[in-house]
């Protein structure tokens, strides 16, 4: 299987991690692909350039062996679509089940994606529900959910894409947003940023106003 964990990672911090290493473990995978967007659809752009967020994203990855980089969508020019880059590696691996990660708020928005049952069609969803997390009433994602939902993991095997599955979270209760602000503040941040990375922000002067 191969799977696919977008984001902006602005910064890259410890609920990302938290979040790919679960999904390693639950779902014995053997790598998963970091998938950092140029252009993000649903939220502001970021404060800092790319180059910047994928440095700190090799350092933050670097000693762990099942993760890597793609950096298809910084190469890509205008918004970053995911059902383009879920395209492109359904097109590289047709007959490889292909994960795409996402946590609670981006699947309880998922209706709004740009043509998002394609997205649903061509890989199998993995959504990271944190504890207290709930699933939107939105009736579109219910009828999704009625017929695609499986609770048996090893059914992700049997098919290309389709499916969603739930993985089971930790607590992390840190957002990059509020990483910035602290940043900005000069707050302590040695909990949720690898060392690498925090050496790294201070060098170059990030998030400072």
């Amino acid at each position: 299987m191969i799977a696919l964990f977008g984001g902006t990672f602005d910064p890259v911090h410890s609920g990302h991690l938290n979040m790919a290493r679960n999904c390693v473990a639950q779902l014995s995978l053997t790598q998963l692909h970091f998938l950092p967007c140029a252009l993000p659809v649903h939220k502001a752009a970021p404060g800092i350039t790319e180059q910047h967020r994928l440095a700190m994203l090799r350092l933050a990855i670097q000693h762990n062996p099942h993760f890597s980089i793609d950096t298809r969508e910084l190469q890509r020019e205008g918004p970053s679509y995911s059902l383009l880059s879920i395209q492109e590696c359904r097109a590289e691996n047709p007959d490889t089940p292909l994960l795409f990660l996402m946590g609670m708020d981006s699947f309880n928005s998922l209706p709004s994606w740009f043509e998002w049952q394609k997205i649903t069609s061509l890989c199998h969803i993995i959504v990271y529900q944190r504890p207290g997390e709930v699933r939107s009433s939105n009736h579109v994602l219910s009828n999704y959910l009625s017929n695609c939902e499986i609770t048996e993991p090893t059914l992700l095997h049997s098919l290309v894409g389709g499916l969603c599955y739930f993985l089971t979270g930790t607590v992390e209760d840190v957002s990059s947003s509020e990483i910035r602000e602290r940043l900005k503040h000069q707050q302590h941040t040695e909990r949720f940023l690898e060392p690498k990375v925090r050496e790294y922000i201070r060098k170059h002067n990030l998030y400072a106003d």
